[in-house]
């Protein structure tokens, strides 16, 4: 039979038009590979309690918004489910992974605190008005700024409480801790102040002035040189248990101290002694009587803490910029490593600025990556499999007939519907190992309909039944397999838990839906029409 023959079949002749179709798109979009394959790392986030499509919408949006800002502009941000998120990154570098993950990490609710009351919080910065300044180098350190607007509520609401708070310090918090307390060493006090002379009693007074707010204020227990008031200490932390959750503590704290915490079931948040040590300078105009006060603090996500201009405190209202600034920590080893630290600090601030709070807390998972020349082999094998497959459903097929004419229209369909799975989930999602997977699942699966239609077609006891009967009684069966199929993947699909599952049930549901659509008639039709046995259709 000539090959015009078979072309007149509408059923092969929208297979080969599907195919086409997608072989121009592919050549004009690409396909979208995974991390697995394309090299990169891949983040993932378990939302602290599930959300709504909206909420859902609006934790991405920030995310993208945010991690843009920072200078990550070809990220993949994917919801799954209810209370996943997936973040990838076309990058390998430490680096890049942290400090990507020190912005997802941030719940970005920003606070500008005077004499204990909120005066600026995040809701009323004007969006895309967070610039950051280009860093600054002078005298062996680095310094960083973010410039902001407040929008005229917010500029109200500013002039209120900063009213009469002339030369008062305005702390500005990023994600300020609630209910928790910091355990900190009284060996640090000292450490963080630039300031000559200062005492211990001065600089435990700014600290506390620091961490007030009204009913959120955050105490601060100081642990003793060798620890010997722990006793006292712990009858503390055992009698307010119901009132915080949350320790900020030395990574350096003593492992009984710990223990004893977590049996009163505190979370601890550990922190280097860098983070640890409050930055304390002098505002005063004396070196000889010296006015402490804490410039930043990184363990309590406090910035800087400017001092407040008389001409803000008169209870005019403008709509004004501000800044939030400070400098790199002096004990970084070189002016270089200062620099990246204070560049990496103002784009960190600015990308949360922009894209503001995220409605519900966020987990990070641990980062997986891998890097391009791992992922390159993992194609290779992917491919060798997906051949494979083919291969040996083809030779079943062929033994079990002994008809060599089946081995054309088995290569052809088998091939045929695994570029248009390939096709399909690359260009409307991503293809991974768990796609893949799914994909040599199908071909798996898609020597039964094979062989059903062939029994069907060929079956030398019905001859008397029309082609269209028994390609019906074929189909009933392929499409009864294919439901099923389906029916079994969609738990996995709709899971929220079992995240590296979906893209496997994705491809397979993909995969048995264009079986059953469109590569198992054209199989049908091709045996039909070999055989010269016509539909009366």
């Amino acid at each position: 039979m000539a090959i015009i023959d078979y072309l007149k079949d509408r059923r092969i002749i929208a297979f080969i038009l599907i195919l086409v179709v997608l072989a121009l798109l592919d050549y004009r979009y690409g396909l979208h590979l995974g991390v697995e394959f394309a090299g990169g790392t891949q983040i993932p986030i378990t939302l602290q309690q599930s959300v709504t499509p909206s909420q859902m919408n609006q934790v991405i949006t920030i995310l993208q918004q945010r991690l843009s800002t920072f200078g990550l502009r070809q990220i993949s941000i994917e919801g799954v489910g209810t209370s996943q998120i997936l973040v990838t990154i076309p990058s390998v570098s430490q680096s890049d992974v942290a400090s990507t993950v020190s912005v997802i990490q941030s719940q970005g609710v920003f606070q500008g605190i005077v004499n204990g009351k909120v005066a600026i919080n995040g809701s009323s910065i004007i969006a895309g008005s967070a610039v950051a300044a280009p860093t600054q180098a002078a005298g062996g350190n680095a310094s960083w700024s973010v410039n902001f607007y407040v929008t005229p509520q917010g500029g109200n609401q500013f002039s209120r409480v900063a009213f009469g708070q002339a030369n008062k310090p305005l702390y500005m918090f990023l994600d300020r801790p609630i209910a928790t307390v910091i355990l900190l060493n009284s060996s640090i006090l000292g450490s963080g102040s630039t300031v000559v002379g200062a005492t211990g009693q001065q600089e435990i007074a700014a600290i506390q002035d620091a961490v007030a707010f009204g009913n959120k204020t955050i105490p601060v227990e100081l642990l003793s040189s060798g620890n010997s008031n722990w006793g006292s200490l712990q009858k503390f932390f055992a009698a307010n248990k119901n009132r915080y959750h949350t320790v900020i503590l030395s990574n350096t704290t003593p492992a009984f101290i710990t223990s004893n915490l977590t049996a009163l079931n505190y979370s601890l948040s550990f922190k280097n002694a860098a983070n640890m040590t409050p930055v304390l300078i002098n505002v005063g105009n004396s070196t000889l009587a010296p006015r402490i006060q804490v410039d930043s603090w990184p363990a309590i996500g406090l910035l800087s803490s400017p001092l407040l201009n008389p001409g803000v405190t008169n209870g005019s209202t403008s709509n004004q910029g501000y800044v939030i600034s400070g400098s790199a920590p002096p004990t970084l080893a070189t002016l270089q490593s200062k620099i990246n630290y204070a560049s990496n600090q103002s784009a960190l601030i600015q990308s949360v600025l922009s894209g503001g709070a995220l409605p519900v807390h966020v987990i990070v998972g641990v980062p997986v990556t891998t890097p391009p020349t791992l992922g390159a082999s993992f194609e290779n094998i992917s491919i060798i499999s997906l051949v494979l497959a083919v291969l040996a459903v083809s030779i079943v097929i062929v033994i079990r007939y002994a008809k060599l004419f089946l081995i054309v229209p088995i290569l052809l369909t088998t091939l045929g519907e695994l570029f248009i799975i390939i096709s399909v989930i690359g260009l409307i999602g991503t293809i991974d190992l768990a796609a893949i997977a799914g994909m040599i699942a199908v071909i798996g699966t898609g020597v039964d309909a094979q062989i059903i239609i062939s029994d069907e077609l060929l079956s030398k006891t019905q001859h008397e039944v029309t082609m269209k009967s028994r390609l019906s009684n074929a189909f009933y069966i392929v499409w009864a397999d294919a439901v099923l199929l389906i029916i079994a993947m969609l738990p996995l699909f709709f899971s929220t838990s079992l995240v590296s599952v979906i893209g496997f049930s994705e491809s397979t549901i993909i995969g048995a839906l264009l079986g059953v659509l469109i590569t198992r008639p054209s199989y049908g039709a091709i045996l039909s029409r070999h055989y010269s046995v016509r539909e009366n259709a």
